[in-house]
């Protein structure tokens, strides 16, 4: 008899990550009230009350400093994987493990609203969250590159294995992302994981054969990644587009590839 998932514990921050906040909170609001361009790490540092050392210890540089759960996020997302039951699809296990930044944003509807306008606005910062995104995606490839099913290969489809699993995890990220950004818009209004869960199931019917529960997951991606990192996979769809077409888009050049 399979058993039943665990719920995650709740997540109680750390002092690192505390600190973190902090300083986050403290550049968002000189961002908004200064600029961007005009605010500096000492007045982050000196708003937080801490000395321009302690900013260092905690972010690189300040557009660093409006994402500072992300790292934290990323090992959640990670434990949800490596802690799958054995019966799950990987598929589902990916959409849940993705559900951990869902949370991020959903903790704090009013600071994630502003940031997000702020991104808007503020090409670098865009370009990090474009950054820290890819994070995601690369951690649920690596996941589902070891979980395909050995019955569904034929000929040579092992060779597509790769791109089917980041097509797959791609697809996991564009739905989160979509839905997350219409949350956002919509002023942080609505229950958002309902949203998500009914963008998972498009994903699912869309992506959801060719992957086997209880096998390993891989560390590393094997040698035949080469290919997937070598191509690129581009398309093209509004960004209010619905869900189903944008899987559209990706399904059509997935085949033309």
């Amino acid at each position: 008899m399979s058993q039943p998932v665990k719920p995650a514990r709740p997540h109680v921050p750390n002092q690192r990550l505390k600190m973190r906040r902090e300083l986050a909170a403290a550049a968002m609001e000189l961002f908004a009230t200064k600029g961007y361009e005009e605010t500096t790490v000492d007045e982050i540092a000196a708003a937080a009350g801490v000395a321009r050392r302690t900013f260092f210890r905690h972010f690189r540089s300040k557009e660093e400093a409006i994402f500072p759960d992300h790292d934290d996020t990323l090992e959640r997302a990670k434990a949800v994987l490596d802690a799958a039951p054995a019966h799950e699809n990987p598929l589902d296990t990916v959409c849940r493990g993705i559900k951990e930044v869902l949370k991020m944003y959903a903790d704090s509807p009013e600071i994630s609203v502003a940031r997000y306008k702020l991104t808007r606005q503020v090409p670098t910062l865009r370009e990090r969250e474009i950054a820290s995104v890819s994070r995601y995606e690369r951690l649920f490839t690596r996941y589902l590159l070891g979980h395909f099913d050995e019955a569904h290969r034929d000929g040579d489809d092992a060779l597509d294995e790769p791109l089917l699993a980041e097509v797959a995890a791609s697809a996991v990220v564009t739905a989160h992302n979509h839905v997350l950004r219409r949350w956002l818009r919509a002023g942080g209004e609505g229950d958002v994981e309902a949203q998500l869960d009914r963008a998972f199931a498009i994903v699912r019917r869309t992506f959801g054969t060719g992957f086997v529960a209880g096998r390993a997951a891989a560390s590393e991606p094997p040698a035949a990644s080469a290919r997937a990192e070598n191509e690129v996979l581009v398309t093209v769809a509004r960004t209010d587009a619905p869900l189903e077409e944008v899987m559209r888009t990706i399904e059509r050049a997935l085949r033309q590839g």
